[in-house]
């Protein structure tokens, strides 16, 4: 009975970390941020111009992510110190958001800059909490222990985006003196809610028990090296482990410039900001419930059948996108969003998690991460070049079906049994 209230206790801290860092998702890369930098570069380019010049820092943040998260994930495995290493990612992550707050908003220059040193800390911290999930769910738990930790983000991360919200809204309620404090205000919450909300996850998630012996700091460099080569090495002989990356990459690369253009391609149709972020909180009411459920598709479809699912629904809201052009239909956008995401997201997170072996883990997520992140390179490069080439983002919506359509195929051909059985010989072998 106890070990069994511990690993429930452990489970939820580390959902609860999904809730902490979802505050900066949902308020800053995906609600306020991208509006407020959008209404602000536009004092001094078309609106178009500043639709494309987002979408390059995004790619440009990822693309340094890309470069860091094997690395990061390889010294991590090497000095069996994971949790340390998320602490410092952690803390850099939520500077950089005060320093949202701390900015100007006439210096849109530097609000990109420290919206990508802060993007940098929060998406190398995610490889390293993606990693923990072996070490707190069994594998008959990881669907919904996966899927538990998204509708944990969307409801932790709603309810910030709701006081925000209402801060932007009716910034005099608050003692602020307009929606522009009450913005960079509403930047300084999300790095207390960050920073307060990581806690458990630091208290009540140990080390995995088998990884506690690391290597000197001396060690290191070379350890790491020789272990990213062999894993470069091995994923030749992981057919279906190299087959799901190079499948997560493409789906990724549409669902990532979805969530990262979605609000500032709404701004350059001309939607009002009262639309706009109130869409985005109702995405994130509706997509805690529909994690659960879409987790629970697992057991009767199975994980890569509830995903396929998942990409055909994005691949309609591509399609639905080329036809946005007023407020409802951005709401209804936003359910088909919501219903979807949060549930191909999860499952895709546990399906890789059970083609790795759980030494590896920490390194293989920094390879996971990579396939995500450079998908986010070149998706919202992609969107704004079509977007600048064609003065508006519309046409530039439908250049992601081929990356649903190229990731759907591609996963329907991945053996997930027989990419597990390989990544426990490999375990055994060890």
């Amino acid at each position: 009975m106890g070990d069994f209230a511990g690993r429930k206790r452990t489970q939820r801290a580390w959902c609860l970390y999904d809730w902490a860092n979802s505050a900066f998702a949902t308020s800053v890369v995906a609600a306020i941020l991208p509006v407020y930098f959008a209404r602000t570069a536009a004092r001094s380019m078309p609106a178009h111009e500043a639709t494309a010049l987002w979408g390059y820092a995004s790619a440009a943040a990822l693309a340094v992510t890309a470069l860091l998260a094997p690395i990061v994930g390889g010294i991590a495995d090497q000095s069996r110190r994971r949790k340390p290493i998320l602490l410092v990612c952690v803390l850099l992550g939520a500077l950089g958001t005060f320093a949202l707050a701390l900015t100007p908003a006439s210096a849109w220059h530097v609000l990109l800059v420290a919206f990508a040193l802060s993007f940098i800390a929060f998406a190398t911290a995610n490889v390293l909490y993606d990693s923990l999930l072996p070490a707190v769910a069994a594998p008959g738990e990881m669907d919904r222990v996966s899927a538990r930790g998204f509708a944990w983000g969307y409801i932790g991360g709603g309810i910030l985006l709701a006081l925000n919200l209402a801060m932007i809204t009716l910034p005099h309620r608050f003692g602020l003196a307009d929606a522009a404090t009450a913005t960079r205000v509403s930047f300084a919450t999300v790095a207390a809610w960050w920073l307060a909300f990581s806690i458990p996850l630091f208290r009540d998630v140990p080390e995995p028990e088998a990884e506690r012996s690391g290597l000197p700091a001396r060690e290191l460099p070379a350890a790491v090296l020789r272990q990213l080569g062999a894993t470069l090495r091995g994923l030749a002989s992981q057919p279906d482990l190299l087959r799901f990356l190079v499948a997560f990459w493409l789906y990724s690369d549409g669902i990532g410039t979805i969530i990262k253009m979605a609000t500032i391609y709404g701004v350059e149709v001309g939607l009002s900001d009262k639309h706009l972020m109130g869409a985005l909180l109702m995405v994130q009411i509706v997509a805690a419930p529909a994690s659960i459920a879409f987790g629970r598709l697992a057991a009767p479809l199975g994980a890569r059948r509830a995903v396929l699912l998942g990409i055909a629904g994005y691949a309609g809201i591509s399609i639905f996108a080329y036809f946005l052009r007023s407020p409802w239909q951005f709401w209804t956008l936003g359910v088909l969003v919501a219903l979807f995401q949060g549930g191909t997201q999860a499952l895709s997170r546990s399906m890789f998690a059970s083609l790795v072996p759980r030494e590896k883990t920490s390194e293989m997520f920094g390879f996971y991460s990579v396939s995500e992140k450079l998908a986010g390179v070149a998706g919202p490069i992609l969107f704004g070049v079509v977007t600048q080439v064609t003065h508006g983002g519309r046409l530039a919506t439908l250049t992601l079906l081929p990356l649903f359509v190229g990731g759907a195929w591609l996963l329907s051909t991945v053996d997930l049994e027989r990419g597990q059985r390989a990544a426990a010989s490999e375990s055994a072998q060890a």
